[in-house]
């Protein structure tokens, strides 16, 4: 049996249930990527500025609570994480129609390069690379591209 997945604004209370879902996501998806903050520091800035100064999407599984979190800043996608257990079950595609459905004139999102079932994953909704960089200009200093959807 699927669980029901909602998608919802995050409130103060998904702070940290969010911030681990982005810790596991971020772990699984980039190995070789070198995170610049600690855990707690990632969980401070998601409860102190993502959540209460970001358009911030949850994904709740009923009995599982929070699976998925996306951040809209504009019309920049700056954020989509899913739990690595819950991947492939169409949250994602169901988080970038709610970002298309917030910024109808269209998105830029940026990912790391190394990163290449991400960009299958944007190109396939209809997002095209526009710029690739040495990554010089990200904390991580990891060579990343940046995507642009224009309806």
């Amino acid at each position: 049996m699927t669980e029901a997945v909602v998608l919802r604004r995050a409130g103060p209370a998904d702070a940290h249930a969010t911030a681990d879902v982005y810790l596991r996501s971020f772990a699984a998806a980039l190995p070789t990527v070198v995170r610049p903050h600690t855990d707690d520091e990632v969980r401070e800035y998601i409860r102190d500025v993502v959540v209460p100064a970001r358009e911030t999407w949850v994904a709740e599984a009923a009995g599982s609570g929070v699976v998925g979190l996306m951040v809209l800043h504009g019309e920049s996608l700056s954020q989509l994480y899913l739990d690595p257990e819950w991947r492939g079950r169409g949250i994602g595609d169901r988080f970038v129609a709610l970002a298309k459905e917030r910024s109808p004139r269209g998105l830029t999102l940026w990912t790391f390069q190394v990163n290449k079932p991400a960009h299958r994953f944007y190109e396939r909704h209809g997002f095209t690379a526009v710029e690739f960089t040495d990554g010089s200009g990200n904390e991580e200093r990891e060579p990343d591209v940046r995507y642009v959807w224009r309806p």
